[in-house]
């Protein structure tokens, strides 16, 4: 009898384990989390989570370092007291995970708008990287899958060979695709419009390297076919991020305590340049002293950068007495009449009109310099829903003369007030040309230099210890005054 017992136990255990292993991939298998996800819902969190993290960087350091806001509390940004900045460094290579992700499956799906539109999100999220930091891993970076755990440093030069290359080929990708982009939150999914993007960040970075590398040849190519290289026509082909009214999906700053946004202020130098001008951006940018705002007589005032916190506090009085950041930034953001509230910024046609304009007037394109001088003005103007008389352009501050060298400093000028709040890109540019000429902050603490980059994350050293220590040795030092490549 007892064998009897143990024969049916035995052979209901061989039973029960034979039905559990016929579904057992079936019961360990978890819907909610998938394993592989469509590019469709990777694309739409890359491109917010660098629109954010662009405009947070801007915020609280290129606004600052290139003088376009200053604060007057917690100075240290304004006295260049930087330490390390790692927002840029963590938040790409997060994304460039998922950027590879897209690629991967648009090859096995041989869809090529959607690896078109990951080839240009890829060369512009690389060049934040190396345009902040200088070398910085490339070609081995996002390899851990392939072995690969400790990437090396590319040379800033190889890089940019890479970022040219991605534009290349996405601009010919596009060109024999047709439909959209689905997940596409920059363009809705508009292959044609990814395309001039492609082709006017080309010229952006092929005027970033000039100092080591003439454009010309590349430029002429692209200038004399528009339609095998189409370029931003007008504002509409700005390429920007929309936030929405409702949460969590605003503008990053709408959410920020008051505290926070007041002590930023206007920079003296970029507030008396608009009063000077007459230009009405300073009312977009700017607005008047908490002390006569919505009075019949407005009083603008700004405060110089980097003055030390007791200085900087009771400046012209005190923060009464100081203008604040514009409403557009900030309560205004989700709701700004007229101006379809605020936007993130990747390119717009105003920069590129103020970059033709620059190879117009080194020789290295054929062209009307004024006109693309001019078409940037008022795109830039266009872009916050403001205009100018025409008086505003014979200003001797602001008419070309045909001085080579006097026309590039009113361009790079004009450049310099378009870039307000665009991200880092106004710092990259203005450490290329110099212009407009900056003072450095009054009590920096830099030994008199505005700095030119980013050091590198403490956490290199320890995770990938000898590959940073080579590309320090490379460049000549991990330090915020040292020159990257195509600044020697």
């Amino acid at each position: 009898m007892n064998k009897l017992y143990y024969f049916i136990g035995a052979l209901f255990v061989i039973v029960s384990l034979f039905a559990c292993t016929q579904d057992f991939e079936e019961i360990n298998t978890n819907n909610n989390a998938p394993v592989k996800v469509t590019s469709q819902l990777l694309l739409p969190d890359i491109q917010r989570d660098m629109i954010n993290q662009v405009l947070g960087e801007a915020w609280g350091i290129g606004n600052i370092v290139i003088q376009h806001t200053a604060k007057n509390q917690f100075v240290n940004e304004d006295r260049y007291l930087w330490g390390e900045i790692n927002g840029i460094w963590n938040t790409t290579y997060g994304r460039l995970r998922d950027i590879e992700n897209i690629i991967i499956l648009a090859d096995e799906t041989g869809d090529n708008g959607t690896k078109a539109v990951a080839l240009i999100m890829r060369a512009w999220m690389y060049s934040l990287l190396t345009d902040a930091y200088g070398d910085v891993p490339y070609s081995e970076a996002i390899k851990a899958k392939s072995g690969i755990y400790y990437a090396k440093y590319d040379s800033q030069e190889d890089i940019y060979t890479g970022i040219l290359a991605d534009l290349t080929e996405a601009n010919q990708l596009i060109a024999g695709t047709s439909g959209v982009v689905a997940g596409d939150l920059i363009y809705n999914g508009n292959l044609a419009k990814w395309r001039k993007l492609a082709n006017s960040l080309k010229v952006r970075y092929l005027i970033r390297i000039s100092n080591k590398k003439s454009p010309a040849a590349a430029l002429n190519e692209m200038i004399s076919n528009a339609v095998a290289n189409p370029l931003f026509e007008n504002n509409n082909d700005n390429a920007v991020f929309t936030f929405k009214a409702a949460s969590p999906d605003q503008f990053p700053l709408f959410s920020a305590r008051s505290g926070s946004f007041n002590e930023f202020r206007a920079s003296k130098f970029m507030l008396d340049t608009l009063k000077t001008l007459g230009d009405p951006r300073l009312t977009v940018f700017f607005r008047a002293t908490p002390k006569t705002e919505g009075s019949a007589n407005e009083v603008f005032i700004g405060i110089p950068n980097g003055l030390n916190d007791v200085d900087a506090l009771t400046y012209a009085g005190g923060p009464d007495n100081q203008s604040r950041i514009g409403a557009l930034f900030y309560e205004d953001a989700i709701s700004a009449e007229g101006l379809n509230i605020a936007k993130g910024v990747i390119m717009t046609y105003a920069e590129l009109q103020f970059l033709l304009a620059e190879a117009t007037a080194k020789g290295w394109i054929s062209g009307n310099v004024n006109t693309y001088y001019t078409n940037g003005i008022n795109a830039s103007l266009g872009y916050y829903d403001r205009s100018v008389e025409p008086d505003y352009f014979i200003q001797p501050e602001v008419a070309l003369t045909g001085n080579a060298g006097e026309d590039l400093k009113k361009i790079g000028f004009q450049k310099w007030i378009s870039l307000f709040y665009q991200g880092m890109e106004a710092w990259f540019d203005w450490r290329r040309t110099k212009i407009p000429a900056l003072t450095p902050a009054v009590s920096n603490q830099n030994g008199g230099k505005i700095p030119v980059r980013f050091i590198y994350p403490i956490g290199e050293q320890a995770l990938n210890g000898s590959n940073r220590t080579e590309a320090v040795t490379r460049q000549g030092g991990d330090d915020i005054n040292t020159l990257m490549w195509y600044l020697k």
